[in-house]
């Protein structure tokens, strides 16, 4: 069967997001001088980070900082911005790409980090770039049946292992054009780490309501994106024909239901400005209202949703609609209405 899942919540908003950024910048500028030898072997030309992705800089965390105390402290800030008490939350879900082993889960981690009570449900989810928003999803109906009052989502992405590894890949002597070019995405990775908490609207009118939204799969294009510690080896053509007829598809099927043509903000997932500026074309969205974070913070995973509602919190004001959406290697498109 071909088409959207749609789910409504009645009883669930968000309540704070925070956000939690490396000190460390690191320039496309930077990455370039490092493969300058490979850059020139293989005649490519210099700024391509900048002039292909639009992205300037990212960021990695110092010596001093790693993306699980960084997850801690956006959880800390989050729960503080909400008045939560760490031993009122019932659920955690960690949402990261980034784990440094397969067992035990990185949630459990994050749990203990936080302070939260034995009877807090942690477990991750892992759904590429679309995990945040899955587990708000998750969030939100657990709180709804009221199996959960608050619920803590939290996400933490570290790119400094994979950008290595695929730096010291590109300047082989083997490698050719089309090599350099399926790996071209790692390079613009960044890293930094997200958390929201999530309660009930009765007991928190003043709280963003959590409406619902839509997802849809198409997941014939699994192998377009695969990606590892090791590497990140993408089709970008094809990622970017496959994700635009995914989010084409969801959204024309969605607008049965949902009138978001008018909303005041879309907080789309960061990527780059080919993608940005075709998903802008291709959903007919008012440009202005579509912020980006990629080209200072490049793409975060799915902690850059998390990360640009952050800095755009600052100008929504309420009655303010803003829709959550992006696309996911897989492939698997979300799409999440806030009324602010």
């Amino acid at each position: 069967m071909i088409g959207n899942a749609t789910t409504r919540f009645s009883n669930a908003a968000l309540l704070s997001v925070a956000s939690t950024l490396p000190s460390r910048v690191t320039t496309s500028a930077d990455i370039e001088l490092r493969l300058a030898s490979a850059l020139k072997r293989l005649r490519l030309p210099g700024s391509l980070l900048e002039r292909v992705a639009g992205v300037m800089e990212r960021r990695n965390w110092a010596p001093d900082e790693n993306s699980d105390d960084a997850t801690v402290a956006a959880g800390k800030r989050a729960l503080d911005e909400a008045g939560v008490a760490a031993s009122d939350i019932g659920l955690i879900v960690n949402t990261s790409v980034t784990r440094k082993h397969l067992e035990p889960s990185v949630a459990v981690r994050l749990h203990h980090g936080l302070g939260l009570p034995s009877s807090a449900v942690n477990f991750d989810v892992a759904n590429a770039c679309l995990g945040f928003v899955n587990g708000m999803s998750l969030a939100a109906g657990m709180i709804d049946s009221g199996q959960i009052r608050y619920a803590l989502i939290v996400n933490g992405e570290d790119a400094d292992e994979i950008q290595t590894n695929t730096v010291t890949r590109l300047l082989r002597d083997d490698v050719k054009r089309d090599d350099f070019m399926s790996e071209f995405a790692s390079l613009t990775l960044g890293s930094g780490a997200a958390a929201a908490v999530l309660g009930p609207v009765d007991g928190h009118p003043g709280g963003h309501r959590i409406l619902g939204g839509v997802t849809r799969a198409a997941t014939q294009f699994h192998g377009l994106c695969v990606g590892s510690t090791d590497g990140m080896f993408t089709d970008a053509k094809a990622l970017l024909k496959g994700g635009l007829d995914l989010v084409v598809s969801a959204w024309k099927e969605a607008s049965k239901d949902w009138n978001w043509g008018g909303m005041d903000r879309y907080i789309t997932h960061q990527v780059s400005s080919v993608h940005t500026d075709a998903i802008v074309k291709a959903a007919k969205l008012d440009r202005r209202r579509v912020p980006v974070t990629f080209p200072w913070l490049g793409n975060v995973g799915p902690a850059s949703i998390p990360i640009t509602l952050v800095e755009e919190a600052k100008s929504l004001v309420k009655g303010d609609r803003v829709l959550l959406m992006g696309v996911g290697s897989g492939l698997n498109t979300a799409m999440m209405e806030l009324a602010w």
